[in-house]
């Protein structure tokens, strides 16, 4: 077996490959950028190489670099992770001329496969069902309008070396086509450094599924059943899962097959991914296939056992496949959620930042389930505008389905990050929709259910009740807490705290009683109803973990004046606690109003002003476009929401901009 891998990656994937290479006793080796200096993988790895500046483009990206690290520590072979060099045929041909093992499908499976154009040439030929489209490179905009209109609308833009959502658009009109081909063949090029593109029929209300392949270099190839990750954001996989809820054993077995069938036409020997578009009724078309690692192998990994980066690692180094095709068997189900940086109340945004707090929920046995985390951050650490805003891979494996979404909605509310915007609220809020839990899944869900965007939602009901009684508790340990401070002056009378609270949470003012120690508190309402909550939560812990009349629930608590900023399930309050005297006084305060911003355009996220559209004294109509702001290799267009004019462009292309920096006023 190799003595010594490098891992061309960054972040939870370079952190991913080094746990399983640790395992089987093989030194690793980091690559890192200026931007990457303090990352986890390079404290993880055995030993790291700085190999440039923050850009991929001069870093990550750079075949020569990457070489001389490994011939500068002796690494034998490299893996890939995902992105980057992943699928670049040049690379796998580089390292073969070096001597070097790819831990990756030969260069020959990855010209004909990794090429969107080339591989559904190559699906087609092998009797795969492909997509209706133009299997060609596309010469220009209006190339991709005529293309367009003979397919006929929508159709899907794509670039042909793209991934992770990057490099693609849904057009509905000539006008769309024109606009996103020139902001995906941009996309494309700073991201791979390929920009063309092709066109395809887009199926209306489709789910994307995959099926897990896996070939060794003595010609056999087996499929690890599919993933299902029709929930997406700008063709961005949000949530995935394993096995999709829409697949029957007959079209789990076709769909298998048909894969596995053009892995073999390719000569395929490594992990893989062949991608279908499936209608509602079950028929499926081929997409793509990735030539690399998925960023969703984990849950693929919790139905089956197998160690997918073990088994690419074996394979590379020339041995032959454990497994037979019988021997896989699909056990329970496994949910994953990719949490980002990003704002999902500002369009899902990117946000960028230090990690004041970071606190995943403890990996391990959670009941019947079983929970895991894969991530490339730490607290204190920093995410950069330069790559992906993944920040972990949250998954949840347990029996059945609805336990394993049960378990990752747990997760989900004790899983605190601090410093950046996250998705975490938005991901909370999926785990408890009826449409999800009951599997009825498209690509366009996330539009369909969030037309207006996504916002965080006061809580109702007995989540609210639940909510304040959290609140009171917490109030009651602090006041404990304050009653027992050492060297407190003696007087005539000991310092009591009345028993008697108001909690104010959104609309709401609830009254109550609240006795009891520590950990366990009787809150007994003005109405006769009594709550009791047991918990061994203490002051400074972001998280909430107890039981509220025996059920179990945990909160993201954040401290405010006279109370906490509570969350849990995507719904979330300022709940304030009051002494009644207190509370009435705090009924006649006016209410802060918040600064007009109406007549400014105010930077989203922190990024770089890439197009500045318009010029002082310019009328604007709604939905023209102002500016292009990119951020975490994605180009962000911002529009005029209604009629303007122009009256000062306060930036100027190339400018770094801070989150709600002012890039231009209206008059």
């Amino acid at each position: 077996m190799f003595t010594k891998i490098l891992i061309a990656n960054r972040g939870e994937i370079a952190c991913r490959v080094i746990k399983t290479a640790r395992r089987m006793g093989i030194a690793t080796v980091a690559v890192f950028s200026d931007a990457d200096k303090d990352a986890l993988h390079v404290e993880m790895a055995d030993e790291a190489v700085h190999i440039g500046p923050a850009p991929a483009s001069e870093s990550y990206l750079v075949i020569d670099r990457i070489i001389a690290a490994c011939k500068a520590t002796g690494a034998e072979a490299v893996h890939p992770g995902y992105g980057f060099l992943s699928e670049r045929e040049a690379f796998a041909l580089a390292l073969k001329e070096a001597g070097i093992a790819f831990i990756g499908p030969n260069p020959g499976a990855i010209a004909a496969m990794g090429d969107k154009i080339e591989s559904k040439k190559a699906a087609a030929k092998a009797g795969v069902s492909t997509v209706p489209g133009y299997l060609g490179v596309i010469e220009d905009a209006a190339h991709a309008t005529r293309i367009a209109d003979e397919i006929g609308y929508p159709v899907m833009l794509k670039a042909s070396a793209g991934g992770g959502g990057k490099g693609m658009r849904i057009a509905w009109s000539a006008s769309e086509v024109k606009e996103g081909f020139e902001r995906s063949k941009s996309e494309a090029m700073s991201s791979f450094g390929d920009d063309r593109m092709f066109v395809e029929k887009f199926i209306v209300n489709p789910r994307h599924i995959e099926i897990q392949v896996l070939g060794d270099k003595h010609g056999n190839v087996i499929h690890l059943g599919e993933r299902e990750c029709s929930v997406q954001r700008r063709n961005q996989k949000v949530i995935e899962e394993a096995p999709s809820p829409l697949l029957d054993e007959a079209t789990r077995r076709k769909m298998g097959e048909q894969a596995v069938a053009l892995a073999r036409a390719v000569n395929y020997d490594s992990a893989g991914t062949v991608e279908f578009v499936a209608g509602q009724d079950r028929s499926f078309f081929f997409l793509e296939m990735n030539t690399r690692l998925q960023v969703e192998h984990p849950v693929t990994e919790m139905i089956t056992g197998v160690d997918l980066v073990e088994q690419m690692i074996r394979v590379a180094y020339g041995e032959k496949l454990a497994l037979t095709q019988a021997d896989v068997k699909l056990n329970g189900w496994a949910v994953e959620s990719r949490i980002y940086a990003e704002d999902p109340t500002r369009g899902f945004l990117p946000s960028t930042g230090r990690l004041t707090i970071y606190r995943p929920p403890p990996e391990g046995q959670d009941g019947a389930a079983t929970l895991r985390n894969d991530t490339g951050v730490y607290e204190g650490g920093e995410i950069s505008i330069h790559y992906d805003p993944m920040i972990a891979k949250l998954v949840s494996w347990a029996p059945s389905r609805v336990e394993a979404i049960e378990a990752q909605a747990r997760a989900l509310d004790a899983f605190a990050i601090d410093g950046i915007r996250h998705n975490i609220p938005f991901l909370a809020t999926m785990m408890g929709q009826d449409r999800w839990r009951e599997g009825r899944l498209s690509t366009g869900y996330i539009a369909e259910e969030f037309p207006e965007g996504f916002t965080l939602k006061p809580p109702e009901g007995a989540l609210a009740l639940r909510m304040a009684a959290a609140a009171f508790a917490v109030d009651h340990v602090q006041n404990l807490r304050k009653r027992a401070i050492s060297d407190q002056m003696e007087g005539w009378r000991s310092v009591t705290f009345e028993a008697s609270r108001v909690v104010a949470i959104g609309e709401r003012r609830i009254e109550a009683t609240v006795t009891g120690g520590l950990d366990a508190v009787r809150i007994d309402h003005d109405d006769g109803t009594s709550i009791t909550v047991a918990s061994d939560w203490r002051p400074g812990q972001p998280v909430w973990r107890g039981r509220i009349d025996g059920d179990l629930f945990a909160m993201q608590l954040r401290p405010i004046a006279n109370g906490v900023l509570i969350s849990h399930g995507g719904a979330q309050a300022a709940a304030r606690v009051y002494t009644p005297r207190e509370a009435a006084l705090m009924a006649l305060m006016p209410a802060k109003k918040g600064a007009d911003t109406s007549r400014t355009l105010l930077c989203p996220m922190p990024g770089l002003v890439k197009a500045i559209a318009v010029k002082a004294g310019q009328e604007v109509k709604a939905g023209e476009m102002l500016a292009i702001v990119e951020a975490m290799k994605m180009e962000n267009v911002l529009r005029a929401e209604r009629d303007v004019t122009i009256a000062k462009v306060n930036a100027s292309e190339g400018d770094s901009l801070a989150v709600d920096a002012v890039i231009m006023e209206f008059a």
